[in-house]
């Protein structure tokens, strides 16, 4: 639940609870497509990927920004979805022997272990299309421009690319073994974590039409919601049972990489996440953007125990 002073409870439960149903049902058919349309063993893996059940955190804050700015047709989730499925994407790889070595993603088993790892590498690289795909058909639900989707695809491209999301990834993967600074820590998981979080919030207020303050707005709780996300996520990993978590906890420690709580202490590292939060919520008050569903999910993702 939100911590005292990040807006209603009910505000996140709600989101939370509309992003994961209206996603996993997306999903799911476009899974079962899918699959039938690609056939064999990759049709069967791209399938297992797309039904990845998840909080779907990014999902509801693509929601929050986009009705925060009036936003209302049900077109939205298309967008939500695809952001969603480069998140899939990004999992899956993260998971592999050459990364994490991970056996478990979210109580199930991973996908390289249901399958092998030249097929999960392959469905990782598929699923960026479908995101594409998904994205171009939720443009066209939302009755939004070409020159709309194509700002929109670059956002969300960028920030799954080498200059968000993977440039992260090879950083983070660069750094094990080795003490990092905060500065340098920061720089890892602005692209590795923050860069998809940050998309999910711009995303939603440009599916808005958004005005450049309000933007701007979203565009920074977006940064600092991002890198709040993952001190919390590095505090589970340092607190959390791998029961809790669905995946083995304490696999930091175990890869020797540099954490929050390495630096901060567990104590420090959740007064970090918390400051964060709070300064994230500040960005949409002095914009004039309403702020109660954003607040509340900074509370959530603060907060939470997995």
């Amino acid at each position: 639940m939100p911590e005292a002073g990040f807006g209603t409870a009910a505000a996140a439960t709600d989101l939370l609870l509309e992003a994961r149903e209206s996603i996993d049902s997306l999903l799911g058919d476009w899974a079962e497509h899918l699959q039938f349309e690609l056939g064999g063993r990759n049709g069967q893996a791209l399938a297992y990927a797309l039904r990845t059940p998840g909080k779907r955190v990014r999902a509801a804050l693509l929601l929050g920004a986009y009705r925060s700015l009036g936003g209302t047709s049900s077109g939205i989730a298309g967008v939500a979805a695809a952001i969603e499925t480069v998140h899939a994407y990004s999992l899956v790889h993260d998971d592999l022997p050459c990364m994490d070595n991970d056996d478990l993603r979210r109580g199930r088993p991973t996908a390289h272990r249901v399958f092998d790892v030249p097929t999960a590498t392959r469905v990782g690289f598929l699923l960026v299309p479908v995101a594409a795909w998904l994205l171009a058909v939720a443009a066209r639900d939302l009755g939004l421009t070409e020159s709309a989707l194509g700002q929109m695809a670059v956002e969300l491209f960028e920030a799954g690319g080498i200059e968000g999301m993977v440039g992260g990834q090879w950083l983070d993967l660069e750094a094990e073994g080795r003490t990092l600074s905060l500065q340098e820590l920061m720089q890892v998981h602005r692209g590795k974590t923050g860069a998809l979080i940050r998309a999910a919030c711009r995303l939603g207020a440009m599916a808005a039409r958004g005005a450049t303050p309000q933007l701007e707005a979203l565009t920074s709780y977006g940064e600092d919601v991002g890198l709040a996300f993952q001190i919390a996520d590095d505090v589970l990993d340092a607190t959390g049972t791998s029961e809790e978590l669905g995946k083995p906890a304490g696999r930091d420690a175990e890869l020797s990489k540099s954490t929050y709580v390495a630096l901060m202490g567990i104590d420090g590292a959740r007064a970090e996440a918390q400051r964060l939060a709070h300064r994230a919520v500040t960005h949409l008050e002095c914009a004039g953007v309403p702020a109660d569903a954003l607040s509340a999910l900074a509370g959530y993702i603060v907060s939470r125990t997995s």
